[in-house]
């Protein structure tokens, strides 16, 4: 028996011991095997296709994200630009308001001075008045406290007058 070349028996007993083994691995292990398989595969397929809408729905929770900021900051600007606006109309209100109520203050200062300034004046012309009384009436019981004197007034006068 030579040991580098095999019987033909012992080829032909292998042989059937292979066949045997494929037959029981087919009938009882290949299908199981097969099936784990199968399913190992329909599991990463899912996986990978579950992962790619995650990634296609982290996308568009990104976008989403960049828009609502994007919103968000026009917003601020809006309400910003408002409140300055705002603000803006409310000095300007104030202004106005404030100086129309001077402008009223002035003219009613005006007027309250005018009408101090007539009383005054009226005042003053009625001691005018007075004063010139007092000083002809004194003037005139001067002057007329002589006999000689009023008929020389008298005389004065009546050559100012001019006859027509």
């Amino acid at each position: 028996m030579d040991l580098i070349t095999p019987a033909i028996g012992l080829l032909f007993w292998v042989t059937i011991a292979f066949l045997a083994l494929v037959i029981i691995l087919r009938k009882f292990a290949w299908k199981p095997i097969l099936g784990a398989v199968k399913e190992r595969e329909e599991g990463i397929k899912t996986a990978l296709e579950s992962a790619e809408a995650a990634r296609k729905e982290m996308q568009n929770l990104q976008a989403d994200n960049e828009r609502i900021l994007n919103e968000a900051l026009a917003e601020r600007d809006g309400m910003l630009k408002e409140a300055r606006q705002l603000k803006e109309n409310m000095i300007a209100d104030a202004k106005a308001e404030a100086q129309t109520e001077a402008d009223k203050i002035v003219a009613q200062a005006q007027a309250t001075i005018e009408s101090e300034k007539k009383a005054a004046i009226a005042d003053l012309k009625s001691q005018v008045a007075g004063l010139s009384v007092e000083i002809a009436e004194k003037v005139v019981r001067k002057e007329l406290a002589d006999k000689d004197k009023q008929l020389a007034l008298v005389e004065s006068m009546l050559g100012d007058v001019t006859l027509n």
